[in-house]
């Protein structure tokens, strides 16, 4: 290494030490030519996570994006905020472990999806409803309805329905979304600010 006062080229190491944080080490090296001592700093090059848009462009990864947005998931929801941050690190964690350092906006979404699928299904869909997009009520009742028959344990079934009664008098439930207005839903307009 080139020595800083006198711009001669060999050194030696003297000592070397860990950083704190672990992601650096500091060498004290002394100049064989003036004998002065000067430190260096050794890391690791980390090339940066980049994220492919469905349009193509690329947005460096940035942590508090996807904390803000599963913050927003988990609103009023039983999921603590250790929670979340364990699955952001743990994600981040995963991401770098990979040799390709671009990764799609959608294969990122679905490791989300399927991360917040076991932590709280509320959430899931929440997330899912602003990733995919949903744009009608047949798009949320699919993700619904898709989530109900994965989570189902086998030999689960659900409770009969009673025969419908002849009293006049008591209530009869009715489905929140009946099948045959299921494809008539109107599209839903964007959100106005």
């Amino acid at each position: 290494m080139r020595c800083p006062l006198c711009g001669h080229l060999e050194d030696k190491v003297v000592d070397s030490r860990e950083s704190r944080e672990g992601d650096s080490i500091r060498r004290r090296r002394e100049c064989l030519s003036c004998a002065r001592r000067f430190t260096s700093y050794e890391r690791v090059e980390e090339v940066p996570l980049v994220i492919v848009k469905k349009d193509g462009r690329r947005e460096p990864f940035e942590r508090q994006k996807l904390m803000k947005g599963l913050l927003l998931a988990c609103q009023k929801r039983p999921v603590s905020l250790a929670r979340i941050e364990d699955l952001v690190t743990d994600l981040h964690a995963r991401l770098m472990e990979r040799s390709e350092r671009e990764i799609r906006s959608r294969e990122m979404g679905e490791l989300i999806m399927d991360e917040l699928k076991g932590m709280d299904q509320v959430a899931y869909v929440r997330f899912a409803s602003v990733y995919r997009d949903f744009k009608d009520l047949p798009d949320f009742v699919k993700a619904l309805e898709g989530l109900m028959h994965k989570e189902t344990a086998p030999g689960w079934a659900p409770a009969p329905t009673p025969p419908p009664t002849a009293d006049p008098s008591e209530p009869r439930l009715q489905p929140l979304f009946p099948p045959e207005t299921l494809g008539e839903a109107p599209r839903l307009k964007g959100r106005r600010k």
